[in-house]
């Protein structure tokens, strides 16, 4: 063996902040948080993605993109709209 993993022992967010991606990876994981109980109530409430599109005022391919777990990419402004259509508020605060 050629030497100790300093990784072994550590947590995920002290690996991810020496990687220097922590931040990242935690907005990665919001977004696809938000996006799956967005598609949970969509579900639960019998709204399709055109309607869901329409009560957005945007496109059902933006709504896809939305929904895309492997798409990082969301504006505030999105998150509001869809939180909205699904008659929710969106509350962002720091901590």
């Amino acid at each position: 063996m050629s030497g100790k993993n300093k990784h072994i022992g550590s947590s995920l967010d002290e690996f991810l902040r020496e990687e220097g991606i922590l931040e990242e990876a935690r907005a990665t994981a919001l977004k696809e948080v938000i996006a799956w109980q967005v598609q949970q109530a969509m579900e639960r409430d019998h709204i399709t993605k055109i309607e869901m599109a329409r009560r957005m005022k945007t496109s059902r391919a933006a709504l896809d993109r939305f929904l895309d777990p492997a798409n990082p990419s969301v504006t505030l402004q999105t998150l509001s709209k869809a939180a909205r259509a699904i008659g929710r508020d969106l509350r962002i605060e720091l901590v």
